[in-house]
């Protein structure tokens, strides 16, 4: 590997870094802090089992870093199964 790319794996790297010191995120933020894949982060948003901003102006999806973090060491069941059920249930719920 020569400089030029160990300096663009740095900046790169830098740059997930301060990502991480947002107070709002986007989805995408909230996927690279999380982990989570964003049709993960979409079934959740859909199923409001993640708190999130509530602002009816804006049509993208905003969190907030310090609810997001004690909403993730409250364990949540992010398992498939588990919201795939929800979305289930949520399906039926708004056909009737």
């Amino acid at each position: 590997m020569n400089e030029q790319e160990q300096v663009v794996g740095l900046l790169e790297d830098i740059k997930v870094l301060l990502s991480h010191t947002k107070k709002v995120m986007n989805v995408e933020d909230l996927a690279l802090y999380t982990g989570l894949s964003k049709s993960k982060i979409y079934k959740l948003t859909h199923l409001k089992l993640i708190p999130m901003g509530n602002n009816p102006n804006i049509r993208q999806k905003f969190f907030d870093k310090e609810k997001i973090d004690a909403w993730l060491l409250g364990e949540p069941d992010l398992s498939d199964t588990f919201l795939e059920d929800q979305f289930n249930k949520s399906l039926i719920k708004n056909r009737k």
